[in-house]
């Protein structure tokens, strides 16, 4: 195992890394459904982590159900982010609707404004981390950037994640809090830095936590389109850092089946009253409920 990967903090951020770049790989569409995932030792590489940490990430996008692995055939994708949309724009994406083309139209714009609300920020940082890349790039120049983001209370005692048999074990709540944290603090960097380094002019990104346990996840862009998804709850395996594989109660997020909403001309059409009625709600709770 590489230096960088020993120890419990160590190997459990490299995992949840790798874990998350796949996810997100297969929710943009670059895996697309039914094919194959790079070999371990190309994953290796290209990551930059140890054959043991990718499969680990392997097997706990086995257990999630996102890939089949078989002996000597590989990892083929078997699950991807789900978009239902009665818009016309859903037809944009040569692999169908995906999370990862709405947030780039969002970034093309010289406003970009989104909020969020979810259990954690893992999926978000993802693909923010892309727009990064872009803007780096010169490829899109925002002027303005406001990202809002609302999370459970930290104090909460959430009914998900959490070991099957023993809800009073704490150890998946504490891993929850870790995940959440580490891609707060990335998404804060990653954005501050675009105008620290002069590249955006105006950012600003605020995350409270409100006393609620998120029941689904919710996507505003630039007050014009809303994506909506309720968090279905699973039976899944889950390795801990200490390597012990514990049997738990989780919910679907990247996975989960998102609606999208779009406002039109027309103030009475289902499209904008979803997306009104979502923004009110989100207002109603960062303002009265959150800190």
């Amino acid at each position: 195992m590489d230096a960088q990967e020993t120890g419990e903090s160590g190997g459990g951020r490299e995992f949840q890394r790798v874990a998350d770049e796949l996810r997100g790989r297969m929710t943009d569409g670059t895996y697309p459904l039914r094919s194959f995932l790079p070999s371990q030792r190309d994953l290796a590489e290209e990551l930059g982590v140890s054959r043991d940490t990718v499969q680990r990430a392997l097997r706990e996008l086995a257990d999630e159900g996102w890939i089949e692995s078989r002996q000597g055939s590989g990892s083929r994708v078997v699950k991807t982010q789900r978009i239902q949309s009665s818009a016309a724009k859903a037809t944009r994406s040569r692999h169908g609707m995906t999370l990862g083309p709405l947030i780039s139209e969002a970034f093309e714009q010289p406003e970009v404004t989104l909020d969020v609300y979810t259990l954690t920020s893992e999926s978000l940082d993802a693909h923010i981390r892309l727009q990064v890349e872009r803007i780096r790039g010169g490829a899109i120049t925002p002027q303005h950037i406001t990202l809002r983001m609302l999370l459970p209370d930290v104090t909460l005692a959430l009914p998900y994640p959490r070991v099957k048999d023993d809800k009073n074990d704490p150890r998946l709540r504490e891993r929850l809090r870790t995940i959440t944290e580490l891609h707060t603090k990335s998404l804060e960097g990653l954005l501050g830095d675009l105008q620290t380094e002069g590249l955006v002019p105006f950012v600003d990104v605020q995350i409270r936590h409100a006393p609620l346990t998120p029941a689904f996840k919710l996507y505003l862009f630039n007050g014009i389109e809303a994506l909506h998804g309720l968090y279905e709850v699973i039976e899944r395996k889950i390795v801990l850092d200490s390597s012990e594989e514990v049997t738990a109660l989780d919910v679907l997020g990247f996975g989960a089946t998102l609606t999208h909403h779009m406002k039109d001309g027309d103030a009475n059409s289902p499209g904008t009253v979803f997306v009104e009625s979502m923004q009110k709600w989100f207002e109603s709770v960062w303002t009265h409920l959150s800190e």
